[in-house]
């Protein structure tokens, strides 16, 4: 018997659960598209599959609402893919283990992928009623959010005539979510060259930070460990002569990173004052971040003497001067909505090649030109440094519309159904919403969602009741837009 069967409403976990049996990585949504385009052939519905996965499903309006506004529905195909150490899933070919605790969805060992599988269910239950009140409604499943939006930037808006969109990936209820900030990946290259030389092998590292989001908790006075790297390699230099072999750190570039790494080499006098250098400034560090980074530890390892290959003094010299140099974290707060992030950048990775030093910045802001304008100081900067910049993923700001109908509407209804007011939100980090305002002129968009907790690990939980109510919700704002 499928796990979610009694659950209500029965439609939404029938194709919640279809969904999670089947494959849908980002990278990986072939499968899941396809079970899209087959359920609208088995409605006869029609159905747009274009050549990156995203999907597109039209229904007409119910008996009465023939004559109204078409509206979106929108959500995205793929999930992020974790699991513990133990679990034996394949992300490639095989489904997931749910179960119900308490009143809360999970999976066994592996993300839940409510986010955003909820909302394609949601959709799908919706599409597949005859007895639900709507609009003509134009459905719109994108492929790999997750990994920068790539869907939504590849999707052709052409066909859709909607300008009101349900946006259904948001992870707490009762908050609505109506304006967010534009990005860019702008990736920064140093080039180097390098000599051998000889002398005793030293990495110098900071771990064990907070790390989080950039574009939430860029705001929580978290440490980058690829800039107090930078930092203590510019102190270092001051003391004690060393040569730098590369620098790393970071995984993602919308990541704040908790970990980075420097090797280098140094004459052996020289081993024992980067010990004690090391020593020193774990303590100055801990002490500048003792609120938000408790863990925080810089540490140096001596090991073995040899050969080595490192970067020539110039090369050095301009790569520790960008580390030092380059901009990170908040540029500038919000003047129009309090506590809200304007503009900001994130150093998320940094590698190390034979011939390159490359630092990859996550770019926000919900001003097109302040965006513009980092990404200018940064092409500056490397123009000094003999560097260049290059970017990739850029998506604009969704701006908050102060004459939102949708808006409007959703807080009367949820006050209604609730009894409270809805908290209307803005946020620093990107959604999809972005993408398609700047597509569809005129678009009217609010996002909302259902409670989920620790999205995108392997604690992943989706609130039942929760759920139940998002439903009700949704289903009165279709009815109300007539």
């Amino acid at each position: 018997m499928a796990i979610l069967t009694g659950l209500e409403p029965a439609s939404v976990f029938q194709y919640f659960e279809e969904i999670c049996s089947i494959p849908h990585g980002s990278g990986n949504t072939k499968q899941i598209s396809d079970y899209c385009v087959r359920f609208a052939q088995e409605h006869a519905l029609r159905c747009i599959q274009d050549a990156s996965n995203n999907i597109i499903i039209f229904k007409d309006g119910t008996p009465g609402y023939e004559q109204s506004a078409p509206v979106m529905i929108q959500g995205h195909l793929d999930m992020v893919c974790e699991k513990t150490a133990d679990c034996t899933i394949d992300f490639e070919t095989d489904g997931l283990s749910l179960r119900v605790d308490d009143g809360l969805i999970s999976a066994e060992g592996t993300t839940l992928g409510g986010d955003d599988g909820i909302a394609v269910a949601y959709a799908l239950a919706i599409l597949a009623a005859d007895d639900i009140p709507h609009p003509p409604l134009e459905v719109v499943f994108t492929v790999d959010e997750e990994i920068g939006m790539l869907g939504a930037a590849a999707l052709d808006c052409a066909p859709l005539r909607a300008r009101t969109m349900l946006n259904l990936d948001s992870e707490d209820e009762g908050y609505l979510l109506v304006s967010c900030a534009g990005g860019v990946c702008a990736t920064c290259h140093v080039p180097i060259v390098r000599k051998s030389m000889e002398g005793i092998y030293v990495t110098l590292a900071v771990s064990d930070l907070a790390g989080g989001h950039s574009g939430v908790e860029i705001d929580k006075g978290r440490a980058n460990a690829n800039q107090l790297l930078g930092r203590a390699l510019n102190e270092l230099y001051k003391t004690v002569s060393y040569s730098l072999i590369s620098v790393s750190g970071g995984l993602k570039d919308n990541a704040i990173p908790r970990e980075a790494v420097a090797e280098l080499i140094a004459s052996p006098e020289a081993t024992a004052a980067i010990l004690s250098f090391a020593a020193k400034y774990q303590k100055i560090f801990a002490a500048e971040y003792h609120a938000t980074e408790p863990s925080l530890s810089l540490t140096a390892i001596i090991g073995e003497s040899g050969t080595f290959s490192v970067m020539d003094n110039s090369s050095q010299t301009r790569t520790i001067a960008a580390l030092v140099n380059l901009p990170s974290g908040i540029q500038r707060m919000s003047a129009d909505i309090p506590g809200l992030v304007q503009t900001s950048l994130n150093l998320g990775i940094l590698a190390t090649t034979d011939d390159d030093v490359s630092m990859s910045f996550s770019v926000r802001s919900s001003v097109g030109t302040e965006k513009e304008a980092l990404v200018s100081q940064l092409s500056n900067l490397m123009d000094v440094l003999g560097g260049s910049v290059v970017c990739a993923g850029d998506y604009p700001a969704w701006e908050f519309n102060p004459d939102s109908k949708l808006r409007d509407l959703m807080i009367e209804i949820f006050e209604e159904q609730y009894g409270r007011k809805p908290v209307v939100q803005a946020l620093h980090a990107g959604v999809e919403c972005g993408l398609f305002a700047g597509k569809l002129p005129g678009l009217d968009c609010v996002s909302f969602g259902p409670d989920m907790t620790d999205i995108h690990t392997t604690s992943e939980r989706m609130d039942v009741a929760s759920v139940q109510r998002t439903w009700r919700f949704t289903l009165e704002i279709l009815k109300r837009l007539k």
